[in-house]
């Protein structure tokens, strides 16, 4: 029965909740199962670098493995080469030692995507505040240079302030809290994850009497942005989908210890959800159907 070894950021992010569940069912199918590495502290790297010896020392015969930070635990990551454990990274490219497979989304083009989503309801000009993650994420960083790239088309479109969310809820909303009153007219708030469009909400939620509030768009489609998409709360989001990452990762490590070959890059589409196609989101994590290996595979070899 194999035994994989599966890494996650935090247990604060809903969508590492759902890579966490993805690795498990996966692994069920295929009568392997699954353990994992949580940082205590969100996004700890001194965690996530202990987590990774202790995993080494347990022997797994393979890892599912996202990164805290870009760069701070790649001594770390070379130990997998050392122990001769196959590593199948997710969501956040590692920079350091092998990997069989990276499975992940476009971070910049989907960031873009949204951007200019948002722009369109704006009729191309406005006042926006952007609410970044963790700036040592990756995803942070690609997704800044996305809403960057959309901006530079609509020179309409001005940016009042950017905030740091570190990807919680609780963060974004008191960081926009702390600006809202210097910047109480502004059109439209865009934010690098779902979680903190939510905190975004909180915030606008407890503001009584200020009128029309921004348009708040995210990213990750996690079921409560959908929901709140669907009551027409939030405006959209993209379905970065980090339980399917999860999913193809954890197929992909099962399939390779089989000895089956397996795409060295799996890069999955990414759609705007907004309120005339947010149904099909709506479900919860575990309602949501598997990706399908060949489909997978098939648009992998296409794109390469």
């Amino acid at each position: 029965m194999p035994r994989i070894a599966v890494f996650t950021k935090n247990r604060t992010n809903p969508a590492y909740a759902a890579a966490r569940l993805g690795a498990d069912r996966t692994a069920a199918r295929f009568g392997a199962t699954t353990s994992h590495y949580v940082p205590e502290k969100p996004d700890n790297v001194d965690e996530q670098i202990a987590l990774i010896q202790r995993a080494i020392a347990e022997k797994p015969d393979a890892a599912v493995f996202v990164p805290v930070d870009i760069t701070a635990v790649n001594g770390a990551i070379l130990q997998f080469d050392a122990a001769s454990i196959p590593l199948f990274n997710i969501i956040t490219r590692t920079t350091a030692g092998r990997r069989v497979t990276f499975v992940g989304s476009d971070d910049r083009a989907l960031a873009a995507d949204i951007a200019r989503y948002t722009f369109e309801r704006l009729r191309g000009e406005g006042t926006i505040i952007v609410v970044e993650g963790t700036p040592a994420s990756a995803t942070s960083v690609d997704r800044l240079a996305g809403f960057r790239d959309a901006l530079d088309a609509h020179p309409d479109i001005k940016v009042r302030c950017q905030i740091r969310g570190d990807y919680l809820r609780d963060a974004a909303r008191e960081a926009f809290r702390a600006v809202r009153a210097q910047w109480p007219g502004v059109d439209a708030v865009l934010c690098a994850n779902d979680h903190m469009a939510l905190g975004v909400l909180d915030a606008l939620a407890a503001e009584p009497n200020r009128g029309a509030p921004p348009l708040v768009a995210g990213v990750n489609a996690i079921p409560e942005a959908v929901a709140a998409i669907a009551a027409g709360r939030m405006l959209a989001t993209a379905n970065f989908d980090a339980m399917a990452m999860s999913e193809i990762a954890t197929e992909a490590a099962v399939r390779h210890l089989r000895g089956e070959a397996v795409p060295p890059e799996i890069v999955l589409p990414v759609q705007v959800v907004e309120a005339t196609n947010c149904e099909a989101w709506r479900a919860p994590f575990d309602a949501r159907p598997s990706p399908d290996w060949n489909s997978v595979v098939k648009r992998a070899a296409a794109a390469r």
